[in-house]
């Protein structure tokens, strides 16, 4: 038997090999994708999406058509018919939170009534605490140091307490959906205080969550030591929740609660996979990538009101010569949106208002320069089929750290939004009762003969 050092030594060489043998094996050349006429990512070329589904829940627009040419124009996020602009202006007319009631538009199709409107958010409320003794034996016990892993095990692990947890009926699924959008809260926040505590050595603290309080009050009350937040803050994080709850049928996340639906599979297995899909970086991570750039920056910048510095700097990041080196300026750009992001566009303005009850304008005032002078950067650097501007990630990040949100809590608390979105299409697709998902791929392998072992060309010979 080997020692523990020498298995080590081993195991390093032997991956490295195979590890070279199994890039080397999944190369396909580049050309095939065009020879095959392969829509990767599912998109054309010029960045339209495949059709693969129909949808009424919510919309997305980023151009218009005239006599068959298209357009670009300003970003529109529809949510059951509704413009999300027009649906955040009513916001200002009274004062209460609005998260739980773009959750009944999304699940239901109308939006509430005073008394529908009640009944619903007593019925979250009654669904918040979870099961007895979990967040000990289930969260605290065996803490992760991603919050998203921790929040799709917590998911998966809830399929055990249900008393009938492979019924998809609407009616059984629609249960199980508001449970989870009334958990998710808990299952996230102790998800991170468990990593505070045990890999940050941080003080443990666990609030439950109140039943008098909105989802952003409750987020807030249960992250604070103290439980204390400001209106502003409670409103802006609100916001936040209502912006990200639902983007269409086509975004990774919600496609992939579409494919697995699809197979028939129980509510919890569908939500930890649509969880595993928004977890990435090109997903629901990008916004962490922002603050994470913006800190290089402004490491880097003598001046934050020259212009002239934060262009070369942005043309650094292009020419993969600053920050990680990825040739990305993150937080600008969009896979449908080109002129604007409705979102980015709404969340700007309390953005402002933020930043001056928090003394951060000047850094707010960077982050509009860089909003202003990125796409003509990118412009002057690449071939674009269509424009670019900043988009949600581009200040969700910002607003998370001005409410001292960890940056570990960013992904979660847009899972904590999604999951509203995700819960109505898993329903749209078992109500129209779809065919099991099933896209094609073709093989380009050359074909071969086997031969015995005795006589095969080791593959580090070749």
């Amino acid at each position: 038997m080997m020692e523990d050092y020498e298995m080590k030594q081993f195991e390093g060489k032997l991956l490295n090999e195979f590890s070279r043998m199994a890039e080397k094996s999944s190369l396909i050349n580049p050309e095939l994708y065009s020879k095959y006429e392969v829509k990767r990512g599912l998109r054309d070329l010029d960045g339209k999406g495949v059709l693969v589904g129909l949808t009424e829940i919510g919309e997305v627009q980023s151009y218009l058509l005239d006599n068959g040419k298209t357009i670009p124009a300003p970003g529109q996020l529809i949510y059951r018919g509704y413009d999300i602009s027009d649906l955040v202006k009513s916001f200002s007319g009274e004062d209460r939170y609005r998260f739980e009631e773009t959750a009944y538009l999304l699940l239901f199709g109308q939006l509430p009534d005073q008394d529908a409107q009640k009944d619903f958010q007593q019925l979250l409320a009654g669904y918040q605490s979870l099961p007895e003794s979990f967040a000990r034996d289930m969260i605290l016990t065996a803490p992760s140091k991603d919050i998203m892993n921790a929040l799709a095990r917590g998911v998966l692990t809830l399929y055990s307490f249900d008393d009938n947890p492979d019924d998809t009926s609407v009616t059984n699924v629609l249960k199980q959906c508001i449970r989870l959008i009334a958990c998710f809260p808990s299952l996230a926040v102790y998800g991170y205080q468990a990593f505070s505590h045990y890999h940050g050595d941080q003080s443990l603290y666990i609030h439950s969550p109140r039943v008098d309080l909105s989802t952003a009050e409750n987020i807030l009350s249960m992250l604070r030591p103290d439980s204390n937040y400001t209106k502003l803050e409670a409103t802006l994080l609100d916001l936040a929740l209502v912006l990200h709850a639902e983007h269409g049928g086509g975004n990774n996340s919600t496609f992939m609660t579409h494919v697995a639906t699809s197979t028939g599979t129980d509510t919890y297995s569908v939500m930890a996979a649509a969880i595993g899909a928004l977890k990435g970086p090109r997903h629901g991570g990008a916004n962490i990538k922002v603050i994470q750039m913006f800190e290089d920056m402004k490491g880097k910048l003598q001046d934050w009101d020259d212009d002239a510095e934060i262009e070369r700097y942005l043309t650094q990041l292009l020419t993969k010569d600053a920050f990680d080196r990825s040739g990305l300026i993150y937080g600008i750009g969009h896979a449908v949106y080109s002129i604007s992001d409705p979102r980015a566009v709404i969340l700007k303005d309390y953005v402002a208002q933020l930043a001056r009850e928090k003394g951060l304008e000047d850094e707010f005032k960077l982050y509009a320069t860089v909003e202003r002078l990125a796409p003509q950067v990118i412009a002057k650097s690449s071939k674009m089929y269509k424009g670019v501007s900043a988009n949600v990630d581009f200040y969700s990040g910002f607003v998370y750290r001005m409410l001292n949100i960890p940056v570990e809590m960013f992904t979660p608390i847009f899972a904590i939004s999604r999951v509203v979105g995700w819960s109505a299409h898993r329903i749209e697709e078992i109500v129209n009762a779809g065919k099991i998902i099933r896209p094609a791929y073709k093989s380009v392998a050359p074909r071969r003969n086997y031969i015995i072992q005795s006589e095969r060309i080791s593959a580090r010979e070749r």
